[in-house]
């Protein structure tokens, strides 16, 4: 018999007990979501201000989504790569023409589709660019956030995810972000076989470089025979008001990352979207998973992305977020507790006038949560404000007034 869980106070302490601490939630426990909502175990509800991370653009639990997950799983939900089976490929031929690339490679996560990109971009440069093998260097920049695995956090310049946890992998070059410089100093070095980015530094607190530096670095990739691996796990799927943030400037990376709401927050799934001559230079047994292209996640992939196009989410994310940022600019002028409003369609984020070591951040999004909206803080004092897509112009009225409400009246 299941155990049903009564209390916020219980789900918080079995978790306490029985989980890994590796994570420090708002305490909030939550039962139900639907749209832009979320309901708490006693029935309180929210506005959903963070999306998972970006990762239900759509809205909770979307019906058509929730229909194929169900659909499929009464059907087929697994046989491994040893097998062919009767979505993979459909799912493949959707998303290559729905981003304009050749092949698809689909995982589960969001870290294994970096970690994809990154075996990609090493055995292209070996096989194709002729650099000497074991010397291949992939070039990253500061702040980013491409998961946690060991080989992701070589790359990182975030203490607290590589403390503790080295030897590190070697074979990166760690640059500054937003500087077009320091990319074209960097892929001079003819073993360099990728520069690695994200289109806007999500997790970093939103940063948006200044336009023109995605073009650039595409034109220098292009200049140096390096390949432009671009991370848009959070960025993509319409949140900054295009299909992928990189359309803002019309670049096409030769290696594109997605996951997140690539399902709608339904199902774990990723993709590494390439041509063929980056895509083939992995042949069978060289890479792989057992859950990655598995027919429940490729059924998830085709409806999530037909309501991305269909409902206009991306659209939406434009008009909304310009909104957004408005009214953000209007709180800046009533209070100097904002200091920076920063974004793109609904991906966006406030700095908060204080240090990245206090607690302030944190504690005005508790009194967000106790006036009903869920949001928290990144890297100290940095709000990231990203809700669900599918949220109306009068919905994020009302969020911008508990937003402001909030903080005119913080108290420290």
């Amino acid at each position: 018999m299941t155990e049903v869980i009564t209390s916020s106070r219980e789900a918080i302490l079995l978790e306490d007990k029985y989980g890994a601490h590796n994570y420090h939630p708002l305490p909030v426990v939550l039962s139900k979501g639907e749209g832009v909502f979320l309901w708490d175990v006693e029935g309180k509800r929210y506005y959903d201000f963070l999306s998972a991370y970006s990762a239900v653009n759509q809205g909770h639990c979307h019906p058509r989504i929730i229909q194929a997950l169900t659909d499929q799983a009464k059907e087929l939900t697994l046989t491994s790569r040893a097998f062919y089976n009767d979505k993979l490929g459909l799912a493949e031929k959707y998303v290559c023409e729905t981003f304009g690339y050749e092949k698809a490679l689909f995982m589960n996560s969001g870290a294994e589709a970096n970690e994809t990109a990154i075996k990609l971009a090493r055995k292209w440069g070996y096989t194709k660019k002729g650099i000497p093998e074991n010397e291949a260097v992939i070039v990253a920049v500061k702040k980013n956030f491409h998961g946690r695995t060991t080989t992701i956090i070589s790359a990182s310049t975030d203490p607290s995810a590589r403390k503790g946890f080295g030897p590190f992998m070697p074979g990166f070059e760690i640059i500054d972000y937003d500087n077009i410089e320091a990319v074209e100093k960097a892929l001079t070095n003819p073993n360099v076989c990728a520069l690695w980015i994200e289109p806007i530094q999500g997790e970093a607190g939103v940063y948006v470089p200044m336009n023109g530096y995605l073009k650039a670095v595409e034109d220098l990739c292009r200049k140096n025979n390096v390949l432009l691996m671009m991370d848009e796990i959070q960025t993509g799927i319409a949140r900054t008001g295009k299909m992928l943030a990189s359309d803002h400037e019309g670049v096409r990376p030769d290696l594109l990352i997605l996951g997140k709401a690539l399902s709608g927050g339904v199902f774990p799934i990723s993709v590494v979207l390439a041509d063929d001559p980056i895509m083939l230079v992995i042949k069978p047994g060289e890479h792989g998973s057992t859950f990655g292209g598995n027919p429940l996640a490729a059924a998830v992939v085709m409806e999530a992305l037909q309501v991305v196009k269909e409902e206009k989410l991306a659209e939406n994310a434009q008009r909304q977020g310009t909104l957004f940022r408005e009214r953000m600019q209007d709180l800046m002028k009533r209070t100097d507790r904002v200091t920076l409003v920063r974004g793109k369609g609904l991906l966006n984020a406030i700095v908060i006038n204080d240090s990245p070591d206090s607690e302030t951040a944190w504690n005005i999004c508790m009194d967000f949560a106790k006036n009903g909206l869920l949001a928290k803080p990144t890297h100290g004092n940095i709000i990231r404000l990203a809700p669900p897509l599918v949220i109306t112009e009068e919905q994020i009225h009302e969020c911008c007034d508990i937003i402001e409400k909030c903080i005119v009246n913080f108290k420290n």
